[in-house]
């Protein structure tokens, strides 16, 4: 019976130490220090598509800057003023001729030491404004319409790039420096005297109105 008391005695002790182990085991996960965090891994899936190619034939000969100032006034309504924005414009426009618009009978030789070419006649080939060099000076009545304002009176201002570049004489100029940059070039590849023309298309005779 000694024994018996004394195993009595004993178990609470034991029933405590095993609730301990039981809590430890539960909660030290949680007490761990917490590990480096590892970097994310990053998976990247991409298909290029392509579209289409293009044949890219122009030659650019000269660039043309602009630095305007532009106003820009639209009439909203006849009951209130009008509304009124004033941009500080930077742009360029670009002049180049087209060589995928030469074909083999624009280019001829005549005799044993001339080579007369037919070059297209020049264009503006690109024209825009530039955004990082361009701003809204000051803005009147815009009416919570900002951003569709300033939309169309950057477009404004782009036309007027082209229509600058045009009354500049950019074309006029891109034709003079064909003639000093081609023609050397033409010469030097094909050891004759070149001789650079206009481009000239026969256009058909318009037809008489039917009766």
């Amino acid at each position: 019976m000694p024994l018996l008391r004394f195993l009595l005695k004993l178990l609470p002790w034991i029933l405590v130490l095993t609730a301990g182990l039981y809590i430890w085991r539960t909660v030290k996960d949680f007490l761990k220090e917490p590990e480096a965090k590892k970097a994310p891994e990053v998976v990247v899936n991409y298909n290029t598509i392509l579209t289409s190619v293009e044949e890219l034939g122009r030659m650019e000969l000269v660039r043309y800057n602009f630095k305007d100032v532009v106003e820009y006034e639209k009439n909203v309504s006849r009951f209130v003023p009008n509304s009124k924005l004033v941009l500080i414009v930077a742009g360029e426009a670009v002049g180049c001729l087209d060589f995928s618009k030469i074909t083999q009978s624009d280019i001829q030789f005549l005799g044993d030491s001339l080579v007369q070419v037919a070059l297209p006649a020049p264009q503006i080939c690109y024209y825009k404004v530039d955004h990082s060099k361009s701003k809204v000076f000051s803005k009147e009545n815009t009416y919570f319409q900002d951003a569709e304002l300033v939309e169309e009176a950057y477009r404004y201002a782009e036309q007027n790039v082209k229509k600058a570049a045009l009354n500049s004489g950019i074309l006029r100029q891109t034709q003079v420096n064909a003639e000093k940059i081609l023609k050397p070039m033409l010469e030097e590849i094909t050891g004759k005297r070149v001789v650079l023309v206009p481009h000239r298309r026969i256009q058909n005779p318009a037809l008489p109105p039917k009766r």
